[in-house]
């Protein structure tokens, strides 16, 4: 299949995929990476090229930082790749994890980048001020997460595939949750998640009604690509009110990316290209991995046609999206 023939989408990642030095290879190399974090700065009041290159005191991981962050590195990575490619990948459309919901926006251009950095950024300090407790991944489905997250009082966070089911609650309440489960099912594992709150549950009510404000005063345009809703997990339907009422529930609901990814496949993506974040021990931009990847690849195994799939998440794999080849 020619690049023609495919069927694209571009996905984002979400909370979890920030790092040290993070955009620091694409604003050393790239002018219209370093307007990008002009922009944010100029809209935010600091300076996001020294947030996400030095994060002094540990503020990148502060969630009032950390979702303007990645928002910025997604277009970063978005923009870069555009100069690059002397044949750009037209998507068909657009999705993201959680915070990366709104990077879709973006590069649907539903929402401007200046818009989504206010949302974000407001986004990020009402979760971070008014969210409470923790979260957990669980390595279960669904059904089998749900009545253990009901005994110990914790909510649904998350399907991030049909066999992991992220949950949230208070750390006791997690800890209760973690030890029934190595119980009954040792085999299982229940992996701490490093949040400032328990995200995407009845935790983020509060957040969410106060985010409601924020969202009423947003302008979205209408989209030119399909944007995928983490709160459906079918597309947004192309109406703004719409969209702001889902990015509310969105708040605290699962975010439904087992709903989103089979959305995709059924609307006959054959290609995820994923951009921004990075995740792995290893230091700076070159030693990252894609944050995403994994999920796709393990949730489209077994689709056919099977989809392919492409980070662009650093200079070097931004470069071999673009279609430049190494010296």
């Amino acid at each position: 299949m020619s690049d023609n023939e495919q069927r694209v989408i571009f996905v984002f990642p979400g909370q979890g995929s920030q790092y040290t030095g993070i955009g620091s290879d694409l604003c050393a190399e790239f002018a219209s990476a370093r307007q990008v974090y002009e922009q944010a700065s100029d809209v935010l009041g600091y300076d996001m090229a020294k947030l996400s290159s030095e994060n002094p005191d540990d503020q990148i991981n502060l969630t009032r930082f950390t979702q303007p962050v990645l928002l910025t590195h997604h277009i970063a990575c978005l923009t870069v790749y555009r100069e690059l490619a002397a044949d750009p990948l037209i998507p068909a459309a657009a999705a993201g994890h959680s915070l990366g919901e709104y990077s879709a926006l973006v590069a649907a251009n539903a929402l401007s980048f200046e818009d989504a950095l206010r949302l974000v950024a407001k986004r990020g300090e009402l979760m971070g001020t008014y969210g409470e407790g923790e979260m957990a991944a669980l390595t279960v489905d669904l059904e089998t997460a749900r009545p253990l997250a009901d005994k110990h009082f914790c909510g649904i966070a998350g399907l991030n595939l049909p066999d992991q089911t992220v949950v949230g609650g208070a750390g006791a309440d997690l800890d209760a949750l973690a030890a029934e489960m190595e119980q009954l099912m040792p085999t299982k594992r229940a992996v701490r998640l490093k949040t400032e709150g328990a995200f995407h549950t009845y935790y983020m009510v509060e957040a969410a009604r106060r985010f409601r404000e924020s969202l009423a005063e947003a302008t979205f345009a209408p989209a030119e690509l399909k944007v995928l809703s983490n709160y459906t997990g079918g597309f947004h339907e192309d109406n703004a009110e719409s969209i702001k009422s889902r990015l509310f529930f969105q708040l605290f609901h699962p975010v439904n990316w087992v709903g989103c990814l089979q959305s995709a496949l059924d609307d006959g993506i054959t290609l995820f290209v994923e951009f921004g974040g990075g995740i792995g021990t290893g230091e700076g931009p070159s030693e990252k991995r894609p944050n995403l990847e994994g999920i796709i690849k393990k949730y489209t195994r077994r689709s056919k046609p099977k989809p392919d799939y492409l980070p662009a998440i650093n200079l070097e794999t931004i470069r071999a999206a673009a279609g430049i080849t190494a010296d």
